[in-house]
C-alpha cells in the first residue's frame, strides 16, 4: 500500500474538521429552548383600562413585569368595557383559537350582578368560560367580584359564590376578590364609585398574582 501523499492528508484533516464542526453545530443547535407562556387576560371594564391613561392598567402593568421574568410571556389583553358573561362566552372559542394561551385569566361577571341577571345563567357561563378554556390545555385564573348588600343581601352572597364554587368544581386557581383591600377606600376609585382609578391598579395586579405566579412557575 502506497503512503498518502501530504495533499491527501490535509484533505482527509479538512473533511474531518468539518464533520467535527458539523457535530458539535447540532450539539449546540440540540439546547432546550427559554420556556414561554401565553397569558389571555379576558374580561370587562376593569380589565381594559376604563378611565384610565392608556397603559396604566393592571394588565399593562403586568406585560411589564413579566418581562423582566425568566420565562418569556406574552400577555394578551382581550378585555371589553361593558362584557357579560354571556359576551365573554360569545368570544372565548375564537380567542382561544387565535391566541393559542398556556393561561387564561376570567376576569368577567361583574355586569351580570349589575344588571341583576339571574345567578344560575351567570354561574353557568362562568363554569363554561373555564371548562372551554381548560379544553384547549389552558390553565385557568378565575379572578372573583362581590357586590354591595344594596343588590340584597341574598343576591350578593350568592354572586359571591360563584367564584370560589366554579374554581371548587374545575380547579381553577382563584383570586377571590379582586378589590381584597381597597374596596370600602373612596380614594381609590373613580368619580363613578365603581372602577378603580389609577392608583388601584398596582394593588389589582398584586392580588392577582397571587393565583397567577404559581402557574407560571
Amino acid at each position: 500500500m502506497k503512503p498518502f501523499s501530504s495533499s491527501r492528508r490535509c484533505v482527509i484533516s479538512l473533511l474531518f474538521a468539518g464533520a467535527c464542526g458539523a457535530l458539535l453545530n447540532g450539539q449546540a443547535g440540540a439546547q432546550p429552548t427559554t420556556p414561554t407562556s401565553r397569558i389571555l387576560v379576558v374580561g370587562d371594564s376593569l380589565s381594559a383600562e376604563y378611565g384610565l391613561a392608556r397603559n396604566t392598567g393592571w394588565v399593562e402593568q403586568l406585560k411589564v413585569a413579566l418581562a423582566r421574568a425568566p420565562v418569556t410571556t406574552t400577555v394578551i389583553n382581550a378585555s371589553i368595557s361593558g362584557d357579560t358573561t354571556s359576551g365573554g362566552l360569545a368570544r372565548i372559542d375564537a380567542a382561544l383559537k387565535q391566541h393559542q394561551p398556556t393561561i387564561v385569566i376570567l376576569e368577567l361577571g361583574a355586569n351580570d350582578a349589575l344588571r341583576g341577571l339571574p345567578l344560575t345563567l351567570t354561574q353557568k357561563n362562568i363554569t363554561e368560560l373555564v371548562v372551554r378554556s381548560q379544553a384547549v390545555g389552558a390553565k385557568v385564573v378565575l379572578v372573583g367580584m362581590q357586590i354591595p348588600p344594596n343588590y340584597g343581601r341574598e343576591y350578593a352572597q350568592g354572586f359571591k359564590n360563584i367564584f370560589s364554587n366554579t374554581a371548587a368544581q374545575t380547579g381553577a386557581a382563584l383570586v377571590p376578590f379582586l378589590f381584597e383591600g381597597f374596596a370600602d377606600q373612596r380614594q381609590y376609585f373613580q368619580a363613578d364609585g365603581i372602577h378603580p382609578n389609577e392608583s388601584a391598579q398596582p394593588l389589582m395586579l398584586a392580588t392577582v398574582r397571587l393565583a397567577l405566579d404559581p402557574l407560571l412557575r
